[in-house]
């Protein structure tokens, strides 16, 4: 009688070609596939029924969460190979009506057919009007009221949950540059191009835990609002307010973008950033969100937004969310967009693109670092949410660095402004004003040669 193994492995084969991208182990113990790299390993036969009920990624995910499936090596490591197999082949023409009836036998002998597995208790089930206030409430506190103390145990002490800045030589040598030194440079770096000083006015949309708030007002003097929807990131953001002694200048608030006001233009700021927040906005009502901006800013007053972006390839992949597991377990809802689009958006809402600043690249590191400190915390981890939702932060966090790796999804920074009614931005000539002119850990280059003028010719050497 066939193994488990092979059994999967004739299935598998006709889809992603000889040999295997990765090794296979069955519930019964048998293996095929390569000797070396990661082992996927399925427990049970509820693995394939999750697969079954839902092919593709969404199967795959609610196996992995609830332990029905599993990696034995880099979990990385074993993505990176199934998901170059998937890409590298068209699977549709490939999935015949002879391969789905022997596939259909195969796993009703390997007793795998039956009714649906109810879905993980991880999963979101958002309920409501789409975008409706109380919906986003929701959702928002689905993956960020997870608990402050998680989310202590990742980020750095910025508490920046958003794409650091590496402003540091990834080659060569030892260096002590960190995520710490990543996050504070990304906010020095937001805070100098929106020009902020001393009684300028922020507003700081999507807050969270209040790292750019904090950040701005301590660092620069700024006067900062910000708001967010997460009663546990407003709990920590103002508990950090006060221990900083920043209450003068930094105004935390559970809002809805929606519900800000201004009574005149002279109450009207000079700043606003939505750092990876618009994502959240989605598709319908992001020129709501843009309109709604715009009227809070002053003339020659510069907006700043930090946003994921999503591949031109929608039409292959129907998911801007970042697909069926984002969509699921992290951020429901999300919706991202090509960068170009996005820049579109901006300028119709009457704002005047100054500079995009893509920063994929930083994002792979950003997240790595998250995962690193994630897996030497294991155990702590574990103990705050449980493993189903350990299970799904490492697949979030693995997933997610790889996808930035890949460009199939990006992160850009797009800086503009608020033109007067007559043309002017207020903006400086050159980038010089924003970017630092000094990479840390990095060594000064030596001094170019003064080129010598040549000799001038006496009068006697002519002719």
């Amino acid at each position: 009688m066939p193994t488990v193994a092979d059994t999967l492995a004739d299935l598998v084969r006709p889809l992603l070609g000889e040999p295997l991208p990765v090794r296979l182990r069955g519930w019964d113990g048998s293996a095929a596939g390569p000797a070396t790299g990661p082992t996927v390993v399925l427990r049970s036969p509820k693995a394939l029924r999750y697969l079954l009920w839902a092919p593709g990624e969404l199967g795959l995910a609610r196996a992995y969460v609830t332990g029905e499936l599993d990696v034995d090596g880099d979990v990385g490591d074993g993505l990176r190979q199934v998901w170059a197999a998937v890409r590298e082949r068209d699977l549709a023409p490939r999935l015949t009506p002879g391969v789905l009836a022997r596939g259909a036998i195969a796993l009703s002998r390997l007793g795998a057919v039956g009714r649906p597995l109810p879905p993980p208790a991880a999963e979101a089930r958002p309920r409501g009007r789409l975008h409706s206030k109380r919906r986003d409430a929701a959702v928002i506190s689905h993956h960020y009221d997870l608990s402050n103390a998680l989310y202590t145990l990742l980020l750095d002490e910025h508490m920046a949950y958003s794409c650091a800045y590496w402003t540091d030589s990834p080659v060569g040598g030892a260096s002590t540059y960190s995520l710490v030194d990543a996050q504070r440079d990304k906010l020095d770096l937001i805070c100098r191009k929106l020009d902020l000083r001393p009684g300028a006015r922020l507003l700081d949309v999507g807050c969270g835990w209040g790292a750019l708030s904090v950040h701005a007002a301590k660092e620069y003097g700024a006067h900062v609002t910000g708001v967010t929807i997460s009663r546990e990131q407003l709990a920590f953001g103002q508990g950090r307010v006060a221990a900083e002694g920043l209450e003068h200048l930094v105004d935390l608030r559970l809002q809805d973008y929606r519900d800000v006001a201004i009574s005149g233009p002279a109450e009207a700021f000079d700043a606003i950033t939505a750092i990876e927040m618009g994502e959240h906005v989605g598709a319908g009502n992001y020129a709501v969100f843009l309109a709604k901006l715009h009227g809070l800013l002053r003339d020659e007053g510069r907006l700043l937004v930090q946003q994921m972006s999503h591949g031109s390839r929608l039409d292959k992949d129907p998911h801007p969310g970042g697909g069926p597991f984002i969509e699921r377990y992290i951020a429901p809802d999300m919706h991202m967009r090509p960068v170009h689009e996005t820049v579109g958006l901006i300028e119709r809402a009457g704002f005047e693109v100054r500079d995009v600043h893509a920063l994929r690249e930083h994002y792979v590191r950003t997240v790595e670092a998250w995962h690193e400190e994630f897996e030497r915390r294991w155990d702590d981890v574990v103990s705050l949410v449980g493993i189903e939702q350990a299970r799904v932060w490492r697949l979030y966090l693995v997933g997610g660095a790889l996808a930035f790796e890949q460009n199939r999804m990006g992160v850009d920074q797009i800086l503009s402004v608020k033109p007067t009614a007559d043309g002017r931005s207020g903006m400086p000539p050159t980038r010089l004003g924003w970017e630092p002119h000094v990479m840390h850990d990095v060594p000064p280059a030596p001094p170019r040669p003064r080129r010598q003028p040549p000799a001038r010719r006496r009068s006697s050497d002519s002719e």
